[in-house]
């Protein structure tokens, strides 16, 4: 049973009525506000008799600032921005505009360019971007629009009425760790909406309440996910152009791990790098953040870094599923969008496109609700069936096998894709069924069976604090910070699993998949000999990797206090 933290009960608290309640302030969310707003602003214009007002329409986001919490690669492919502001490129924080592209595989000590770029990786006419700054300013185009946004305000929990999502409570302020109402204490408000709009990203908490309780995913296509890790650099001019993308794939994964690295050239002295690592490995002491760091000291980078400097540091959570993993879209009073429905294309390794049209989507259906007075499930399907008549599925449906194909290693996983190419899609049969990453993870005593392949990037990156860095001083490059006395927002069902069952058999991998030092092994003061899990939730970067990997299961990632977090700031 899927547990959360759950907010001080037997107080009264606020109540606001709403129409629509948007649960993110992303690029989904902020899209669906946006044209939201159009609508209604055309409705107004052609019928002045009987207007529709945007006074109770909000959107929620948990970051203390609009964009704080936003982290991607980032590539925008701007398709689904010129439909929902054309001649956007005028106006819009963009970087460059995409002039060159080269992928390359990778062995420890060189390397090998593609003759030609594959055609999902061929970026001419996508945008380098920050998404934290784009993202800034879609919202200030929402709030100029006449909706509010509300700052430093998480979703909590939904609220219900019998199966019905009636809204969303938002998180108590000023609450101490032992759960007790501190001084400044604020009770969370009850936003009773008729229509709940869930865009909190990859896993989000009130996302996975709904799944869980209403059971949305087919549970023979579980949902799949990387762990993206990033580092914006400052660098000799020279080394990259402006608007040059470099794709690698190979060192430092072997090819039974899935992943790869991505170089964008920002400026001609300022370039985003980082790495995805599959969340789907097998050895328990796999670290996406050593495999990152060891990714740096590749030739390749090296050459590119080297004499530069570290300026910013991130890592976010991905869907790598695609349509197959998709939950059911829409029900009665709620639906989902962006990164928590799994609208992004792994073939190409771009999801803000998807996550921005399929706010548009929404927004057409919640319109549509607003006007008819009816937001039953009846209603809200009509959300489901734009998307499968939009270029969404075309896009989506045809690479519906892609990541499934690399279960068993690298090289079957391109043979399978170049097949399914050739077959649209396609697999020889039926399509891919899946199960959940962390049910691939071997116990630590089968860990000799892989070799020294592996060990490279096994365990924890010390770093020599020019090229690479061990975890905290990434995290201090990501301007994380939480309030030190409030619960804590990482809620683990059963210690005695982390501190005993999990210790034996898995060697608690937590303290190595988590890119942000939260979880550690401490020796145990009433048995020194003994080892327990110590939680440092000031760190987290909310990439919700422990939610995603834990492979028992039994940790719950829930919001911390409104405006605790990264502070993601030009990346």
């Amino acid at each position: 049973m899927i547990t959360f933290r759950k907010p001080i009960e037997g107080i009264e608290r606020p109540q606001m009525e709403a129409d629509v309640v948007i649960v993110g302030g992303g690029p989904a969310g902020m899209a669906c506000a946006l044209r939201l707003s159009q609508l209604i602003d055309e409705h107004n214009a052609a019928h002045p008799g009987s207007p529709l007002t945007k006074e109770n329409i909000y959107v929620l986001e948990k970051a203390r600032e609009i964009g704080q919490h936003c982290l991607s690669g980032a590539l925008l492919d701007p398709r689904s921005m010129k439909e929902l502001l054309p001649g956007f490129e005028a106006e819009a924080p963009i970087d460059a505009e995409v002039t060159k592209e080269s992928v390359y595989f990778l062995t420890d000590k060189g390397q090998r360019k593609f003759p030609i770029v594959p055609p999902p990786l061929r970026d001419h006419g996508n945008y380098v971007i920050s998404i934290n700054r784009f993202v800034k300013w879609l919202g200030e185009k929402v709030e100029a629009a006449g909706i509010t946004v509300f700052t430093g305000f998480a979703g909590s929990e939904l609220l219900f009425e019998g199966e019905r999502v009636a809204g969303v409570r938002t998180d108590d302020k000023g609450v101490d760790k032992q759960g007790q109402q501190k001084a400044n204490f604020e009770p969370g408000y009850d936003l009773r909406a008729r229509i709940t709009v869930l865009a909190e990203g990859t896993r989000g908490s009130c996302a996975k309440q709904l799944i869980g309780r209403l059971g949305l995913e087919d549970p023979e296509h579980a949902q799949t996910y990387g762990l993206g890790i990033k580092e914006l650099w400052e660098i000799p001019a020279g080394r990259i152009a402006k608007g040059e993308v470099v794709y690698t794939m190979g060192y430092p994964l072997t090819t039974r791990e899935y992943g790869g690295a991505w170089i964008y050239g920002i400026s001609d002295t300022l370039v985003s790098v980082g790495f995805v690592t599959g969340l789907d490995y097998e050895a328990p002491r796999t670290d996406p953040h050593h495999v990152f760091q060891d990714f740096k000291e590749h030739p390749l980078a090296r050459r590119l870094l080297e004499g530069g400097k570290m300026v910013r540091y991130g890592a976010k959570s991905l869907p790598y599923g695609g349509w197959l993993t998709m939950p059911k879209l829409a029900g009665d009073g709620w639906m989902l969008l962006g990164d928590s429905a799994s609208f992004l294309n792994s073939q190409r390794l771009k999801g803000i496109h998807l996550a921005i049209k399929s706010g548009m989507l929404a927004a057409e259906t919640a319109f549509d609700a607003m006007l008819s007075g009816d937001s039953s499930a009846n209603t809200l399907s009509e959300y489901k069936a734009a998307v499968d008549a939009s270029w969404i599925r075309e896009e989506l449906y045809p690479v519906r096998n892609f990541h499934q194909a690399f279960e068993h290693g690298l090289y079957e996983g391109l043979m399978r894709a170049g097949l399914q190419q050739v077959m649209r899609g396609a697999n020889f049969g039926a399509d891919s069924k899946n199960e959940a990453g962390y049910r691939r993870m071997r116990h630590a005593d089968a860990l000799s069976i892989y070799g020294d392949k592996r060990e490279h990037f096994l365990g924890n990156a010390k770093g020599d604090g020019k090229l690479t860095f061990d975890r905290l001083t990434d995290v201090y490059h990501s301007g994380t910070r939480h309030e030190d006395d409030q619960p804590v927002h990482l809620v683990i069902r059963d210690l005695d699993v982390c501190d005993g069952r999990c210790t034996k058999e898995f060697g608690n991998p937590c303290q190595y998949f988590c890119p942000a030092a939260v979880y550690e092994m401490v020796e145990s003061a009433e048995t020194p000999a003994e080892k327990r899990l110590q939680i440092n939730f000031a760190n987290c970067v909310h990439c919700k990797t422990c939610d995603i990997m834990d492979p028992y299961q039994i940790i719950d990632w829930v919001p911390p206090e409104g405006g605790g977090g990264p502070n993601y700031d030009g990346m």
